[in-house]
């Protein structure tokens, strides 16, 4: 296995196509709790080229029906991205200054990590991101409400 660097243009690339509409190759979860970590592993998937498929902790995304907990649930994509030693994307908890395009951002109220956004640009150091649920296209992280946030800045990839 070796590490590979992720490509982040990739991922806010494919963020700002689909930001405000759906690719018809996933499945759209807003009617089964949101889609926006769907939309989130779509934007990581775009900047990895590769996915996870270990039994009940990876990564995937073949149909609603056969998919990891982590390609749509928002605990589970933070849980993968930060213990993940095998295959594919891999990151850290970060401070949010040191972020960049195509990491992902968790809000959180109390213990629960609840919507997943995608940093797909700054304006005057603020993140702007893209993101399903609600949908947005490059909106100020600074216009959204929360009790804390957990960014996440993908390192790399392993193939």
């Amino acid at each position: 296995m070796r590490t590979v660097k992720y490509n982040r243009s990739a991922a806010v690339t494919y963020a700002k196509k689909w930001a405000l509409s759906r690719n018809p190759r996933y499945y759209n979860f807003d009617g089964l709790g949101g889609d926006c970590t769907n939309f989130a592993s779509q934007c990581v998937f775009a900047g990895s080229g590769v996915m996870n498929y270990t039994k009940d902790v990876g990564w995937y995304y073949n149909s609603p029906a056969d998919r990891a907990a982590a390609w749509s649930g928002v605990r589970y994509l933070h849980t993968f991205l930060t213990t993940n030693r095998g295959v594919g994307p891999f990151g850290e908890d970060a401070p949010l200054h040191a972020i960049g395009i195509g990491d992902l951002l968790f809000l959180q109220s109390g213990q629960t990590l609840y919507h997943t956004l995608v940093v797909s640009g700054f304006q005057n150091g603020i993140p702007l991101v893209c993101c399903h649920t609600a949908d947005s296209f490059m909106r100020p992280l600074s216009t959204y409400v929360f009790e804390a946030i957990q960014p996440v800045h993908i390192a790399g990839v392993r193939i």
